[in-house]
């Protein structure tokens, strides 16, 4: 593991920008093939990605994924809004599952530094171990993608709920993982799988001020 490069910042132009996709501002990211680049280079091209599982939502689509690499394991997320093709979609949503495990080892750490974000993931775990994978359907649950999409409350929160939740959260000082790690001690999963109804329960609370 060639720590240097995992940490070393990325060149300007390197740094793409793009619309939120909840609509509040510009982000900086990397493209795929340039995290990939940087992972082949730090581990001499010794890694391996899989996915979990994926969900098919009608607006979106979401998976789960592992990022193996000397050793070590990092688990995250990735999602896309629906453009095109499912197969494209899916592929978009690993590529973003990709680079946020990448994340956790230290690659584009720099862009999120501002708001404190995994910083606490950073420092390789056992060797062997991952990152804990919140469960995003609890036993007997139905599927995400068969959940009523129609404003029934049991439906998949919406953008603007999840947008809510991080938001609020950000303004009590959580960083996006203690976020996370807050709904999956509430309902077991991250807030990409909550339900509209968990969703407004959480927003409810963290408005509250409640733990």
């Amino acid at each position: 593991m060639n720590r240097e490069l995992l940490d070393k910042p990325f060149r300007p132009d390197q740094i793409k920008q793009r619309k939120s996709e909840y609509g509040d501002g510009v982000l900086d990211y990397l493209e795929g093939a340039t995290v990939i680049q940087r992972l082949n280079e730090a581990f001499a091209a010794e890694w391996s990605f899989e996915i979990i599982e994926h969900l098919i939502q009608e607006k979106e689509v979401l998976v789960s994924g592992r990022l193996t690499a000397n050793g070590f394991t990092k688990t995250q997320f990735g999602n896309k809004l629906r453009e095109s093709s499912v197969g494209d979609d899916l592929k978009a949503a690993a590529t973003d599952c990709i680079k946020k495990c990448a994340t956790q080892f230290g690659i584009g750490l720099h862009l999120y530094l501002d708001e404190k974000t995994l910083v606490a993931a950073v420092p390789a775990s056992k060797p062997n171990s991952s990152y804990p994978l919140p469960t995003p359907n609890p036993p007997n649950a139905p599927r995400a993608e068969s959940a009523p999409e129609n404003g029934n409350s049991d439906g998949r929160l919406s953008n603007k709920q999840l947008a809510a939740i991080f938001a609020i959260a950000k303004g009590r000082g959580f960083s996006q993982k203690e976020t996370r790690e807050y709904t999956q001690e509430l309902f077991g999963k991250v807030p990409d799988f909550l339900s509209k109804r968990e969703a407004s329960t959480c927003i409810d609370k963290l408005k509250g001020g409640q733990r």
